[in-house]
């Protein structure tokens, strides 16, 4: 059986001498583990869509239970990104999180296109590193079912929230002061214009995932609910985004 599609390659494991085990989030498929063999020798006619954040078209086969690279054609290898550490390493974190809310065999076209909106603006467009993050965390996790209500407090009602914070657990919007009606855990401070974007990000067309603005407080605040809400609704941590952080560490406010 042979299987031709589009994929952005999430993840590449060394293998034997000059394998890969690839993670693809495919087109068709979703996602999908593949071996590439021989990829790694000089002369692999496959070897340049076979690397991380490669998009290109993968022609599969299956071969002893598992599919199998037979032929590739690259189309985009964000070059951009490749050439800027810092880049590079958000766009990797953004890998490991697709691969982690992506499930096996299971088409993702929301996910796949905004993680490739996200490397497109990374590799050729201005924004903030810490914007493109932010966008990236909230509508993909929105994508994967766990979307905050952010429509209102969720204690009062009111659509404008008094000093506005996102409840992580619950993933609730509430106002500061209702918030010891909520049950136990920890709240995210956002500013109004932070909510606004996170409600355009949430809820505004893919295309124009990117096009709002903050200001250094709202920015701030923006991304570190992001990250915090995507580690507590996961329960886990991610290796790439450490990396990140340490190389970037900044405050964004001055």
């Amino acid at each position: 059986m042979h299987l031709t599609t589009n994929a952005l390659v999430l993840r590449e494991v060394n293998y034997k001498e000059s394998d890969k085990i690839l993670t693809l989030l495919t087109e068709t498929e979703g996602k999908l583990t593949v071996s590439a063999r021989g990829c790694r020798k000089k002369d692999s006619p496959i070897s340049s869509a076979c690397q991380l954040l490669a998009w290109g078209e993968f022609t599969l086969y299956e071969f002893k239970e598992m599919w199998s690279v037979k032929e590739t054609a690259s189309e985009r290898l964000f070059d951009g990104v490749r050439s800027d550490l810092d880049k590079l390493a958000l766009s990797s974190y953004m890998a490991e999180v697709a691969e982690a809310l992506a499930e096996e065999g299971q088409a993702e076209p929301g996910l796949l296109s905004v993680t490739l909106n996200c490397l497109h603006a990374l590799d050729r467009l201005n924004y903030p590193l810490a914007q493109v993050k932010a966008a990236f965390e909230w509508r993909s996790m929105a994508l994967a079912g766990y979307e905050p209500q952010i429509q209102r407090c969720e204690v009062c009602g009111r659509e404008q929230p008094q000093e506005p914070h996102v409840h992580l657990g619950e993933g609730l919007l509430h106002c500061a002061p209702c918030r010891d009606r909520l049950g136990k855990g920890v709240s995210m401070p956002l500013t109004p214009s932070a909510l606004a974007a996170l409600r355009h990000i949430t809820w505004g067309p893919r295309k124009r995932l990117l096009s709002f603005r903050l200001d250094g407080e709202g920015l701030q605040k923006l991304s570190d609910a992001s990250e915090a809400y995507l580690m507590t609704r996961l329960e886990r941590g991610f290796r790439t985004l450490d990396f990140y952080k340490k190389i970037t560490y900044k405050p964004l406010l001055h």
